[in-house]
């Protein structure tokens, strides 16, 4: 039996992106795939998305972008991160799309230049007049999930500096700008968070029309009753007031389950347990209301237990929890449903 399994849902995937592409209005959806699709599954993810109406994928890097490209021979593939000197020959031939966000446009390949409309990171500080090549504009919102405010100022300047090139494909839209901006909407949004079924403001996805792509689960695999005054765990972070009955759940944070999540719940054959003590590499314990059978099956994430939810207690959020899950076949198993 495995110590966990990770199961992605292409479906929720497919319905997720129509969920936002209604909200566009008429805008592209351009997803974003980096990091291997937050975790997710780059290979499987794109494909799913295109194939539910996303016009475009977006990684971070040149070897993201070639590894999606053999499976992937027409899909139009944005890569948002600086490229090194060596990489724009190989973007050339794999025909990618670079973002440029300074220096010289390289020649012969389709570009987007960046501009800083107020992230402060990548960009230009002023928009240069496009050269020939150049198929797109682009910015990135800082506060599109927490200041509608600054979002809309940054849209604004966005606005003014490409209005002279609005015959060019502009895009500065994410998840919460797709789902809470219509005035960032332009020609296409980059949508990320969203298409997992994650919420881009910390909430319940559902309010959204969201379902989370992705579940984790394990199951009991050691019931033990502490008696008052016992503990488990290292450095006895929970120690036993009353006769307590603790589950042990072979995942740790050598898996992704985080240190910090301590407190937080999860679901023991169906029923919402706390995690106690301090999380391990390999395992973690549960508070039980009662001995259950070893083996009863234990919901970390999905099916009820809301990303959201273990951000908040972890101080995070769900782009860090579920970029940091493994399901690397020596720790779990990888399940995808296509349906």
């Amino acid at each position: 039996m495995h110590r966990s399994e990770v199961t992605i849902d292409l479906g929720a995937l497919r319905r997720n992106v129509r969920t936002l592409l209604r909200a566009l209005r008429g805008a592209e959806l351009w997803a974003v795939v980096k990091a291997d699709a937050y975790g997710h599954g780059a290979a499987d993810v794109a494909a799913a998305a295109l194939d539910a109406g996303a016009a475009a994928l977006c990684v971070a890097t040149t070897p993201e972008a070639l590894a999606l490209r053999p499976g992937l021979a027409d899909a139009r593939i944005l890569v948002m991160g600086p490229a090194a000197d060596r990489e724009i020959a190989q973007a050339r031939e794999a025909r990618l799309e670079l973002a440029v966000s300074s220096g010289p446009i390289p020649e012969g390949l389709p570009v987007h230049l960046k501009l800083d409309t107020g992230m402060g990171r990548w960009g230009f500080s002023e928009l240069p007049a496009p050269p020939a090549g150049v198929v797109g504009l682009m910015s990135h919102l800082a506060t599109a999930d927490t200041d509608a405010a600054y979002a809309e100022r940054q849209v604004q300047r966005f606005r003014a500096a490409t209005e002279p090139y609005a015959h060019l494909t502009r895009h500065i839209a994410n998840s919460a700008a797709a789902l809470r901006h219509p005035s960032a909407r332009f020609d296409a949004a980059r949508c990320g968070i969203a298409i997992y079924g994650l919420s881009p403001f910390g909430t319940d996805p559902g309010e959204d029309g969201l379902e989370p792509v992705l579940s984790w689960t394990s199951q009991i695999a050691q019931t033990r009753l502490l008696r008052v005054g016992e503990s488990t765990g290292y450095r006895r972070r929970f120690v036993a007031e009353r006769e307590t009955w603790i589950g042990i759940v072979p995942v740790g944070y050598g898996d992704g389950f985080r240190r910090d999540l301590t407190g937080t719940t999860v679901l023991v054959a169906g029923a919402p347990c706390p995690v106690v003590g301090i999380v391990s590499m390999d395992s973690f314990a549960v508070e039980l209301e009662h001995d259950i059978s070893v083996g009863s099956p234990v919901v970390l994430l999905g099916r009820g237990v809301l990303a959201e939810e273990h951000a908040r207690v972890a101080g995070t959020i769900t782009y860090e929890l579920v970029c940091g899950i493994s399901s690397e076949p020596t720790r779990a198993r990888r399940v995808v449903l296509d349906a």
